[in-house]
């Protein structure tokens, strides 16, 4: 099988300047003019190049743009503003016969680069507002945000320019792809040099694309280790939904969605909300599935896009939001939040015994240096807890719960010091029915038209498995 070329950003900007369409302008804040200067050097820019230009004061920018009320420039509402503006200008100022088989493009980005005390991480938003020929009347849209990994100003700056030439290349050439055009963000570029963590796809050429699915892409590439969405199913960035909020999160297949995961989080939250400063203004509640747990519910081990589609949208129509993360262990979960928290928000977790019992298998952190003390140091930091639903022990006749739980010799002393510190709480306001609800069971009788289950699921969630034939249920049809 042939391997593909992958092309230098050289190559790439000078093919894109060599198509006598594409034709556009280049507007970049914050770390100068890196993704243009590939053009230039490129060879034949006056053909492809309209107007490039990088309003780096505040003021100018202001003047241009527009004044920012909270007095903030790195936002995707920012990058909107300007990719709007300079779209707007092309259709003003290059109106004569030249132009009109020109197909425009406006690339913006408006970014922070790593500062000098190497305290704040270089981050920024990156779009691009396109054409593919004259005649479209609406241009599409590709906007993403990004996270610098590298140690240096001067280094971020050059894996933006990569960046960008990487996006117009990639909207030209691999529109009709675009889990190929995400692939190829990444070319001549490593994932240790940068995160992409959010991406969303708009316009005529992407009327069928859903972005869920493209965030997914993210995670499935190593790109990122979260993607979020909202109850509407519209991407989120995490850091915008998360920062500074008190975090309640719960982990499940949920596949189906099943009353046990409703009241396993109801009586977490209960207990969640009698923490001090916790209240519903300042809480985001997340339900998480990991990208291992969509794998294995695909066929041979490909993820299930369809699946996971589902599980979205009856978790949104609950009205709470979803988070795929690639993290199996929850201690990366909690490590991952508290990049969001302070000290003085909170982070509560709630989960059934076999989980928590997994959690003391010191196996679990064989791959860690420190094992299991530095795994626990992440996930039992100060602000933490966690909620224990309990488990019924159908062959013992036993409930399990906190108090009853084995945990192995070597860290029971290590259990007892976090249970009897608080930081692991018993659910006790619980339905008994619920402690018999096996999702497994439950899912067989989906796939197998068997009657009965319906009640086991929250109100309205039976119907809309029904109504779009979710988790292999299929209409039973009469024939006359």
């Amino acid at each position: 099988m042939a391997l593909k070329q992958v092309l230098t950003p050289k190559q790439k900007a000078l093919e894109i300047n060599l198509n006598p369409k594409i034709y556009g302008s280049f507007a970049e804040i914050g770390a100068g003019q890196e993704t243009v200067r590939f053009f230039y050097r490129a060879g034949a820019a006056s053909g492809t190049v309209a107007k490039a230009m990088s309003a780096y004061d505040k003021e100018m920018s202001d003047s241009i743009y527009g004044v920012e009320e909270n007095r903030r420039y790195v936002t995707q509402a920012r990058l909107k503003k300007m990719l709007d503006h300079e779209m707007e200008l092309m259709k003003e100022r290059l109106v004569d016969d030249l132009y009109k088989e020109k197909a425009f493009f406006t690339y913006a980005n408006t970014v922070t680069t790593i500062d000098y005390s190497k305290k704040n991480e270089g981050q920024g938003w990156i779009g691009l507002r396109f054409k593919l020929n004259a005649e479209e009347e609406k241009a599409n849209e590709i906007i993403f945000h990004v996270k610098f990994k590298e140690n240096s100003a001067q280094l971020q700056q050059e894996t933006l320019g990569v960046l960008g030439v990487n996006l117009i290349y990639g909207a030209y050439y691999y529109y009709d792809n675009p889990r190929l055009l995400i692939k190829s963000l990444y070319d001549t570029l490593d994932k240790d040099q940068l995160e992409i963590d959010m991406i969303n796809f708009r316009g005529p050429q992407f009327k069928y694309v859903d972005n869920r699915l493209m965030s997914l892409q993210l995670v499935k590439n190593g790109m990122t280790d979260v993607a979020v969405f909202n109850p509407q199913g519209k991407n989120i960035l995490p850091a915008d939904l998360l920062y500074k909020k008190n975090i309640f999160a719960i982990r499940g297949s949920f596949r189906p969605f099943m009353n046990v995961n409703m009241d396993m989080f109801e009586g977490g939250l209960d207990i969640f909300k009698q923490e001090d400063a916790v209240n519903k203004e300042n809480t985001e509640i997340l339900f998480e599935i990991t990208l291992s747990n969509l794998i294995a519910s695909g066929f041979e081990g490909e993820l299930n896009e369809r699946d996971f589609l589902d599980r979205a949208d009856v978790i949104g129509s609950l009205g709470y939001n979803v988070i795929i993360s690639n993290f199996s262990e929850y201690y990366k979960l909690v490590d991952y939040f508290s990049k969001f928290t302070r000290n003085q928000t909170k982070i509560g977790l709630t989960m059934g015994v076999n989980n928590l019992v997994e959690i003391f298998n010191e196996q679990y952190y064989a791959d860690l240096p420190g094992g299991i003390m530095e795994a626990f140091g992440k996930l039992f930091k100060k602000n933490v807890k966690v909620y224990l639903y309990p488990y019924l022990d159908k062959e013992k006749n036993i409930l399990l719960t906190s108090k009853n739980l084995l945990v192995s010799d070597s860290v029971h002393e290590l259990y007892k010091y976090f249970l009897y510190n608080g930081r692991i709480k018993d659910i006790l306001n619980y339905n008994d029915d619920y402690l018999h609800s096996y999702s497994r069971r439950i899912l067989e009788k989906i796939e197998n038209a068997e009657d009965g289950w319906e009640s086991e699921c929250p109100e309205g969630v039976a119907d809309m498995i029904k109504d779009r034939g979710m988790f292999g249920y299929k209409h039973n049809y009469i024939l006359e």
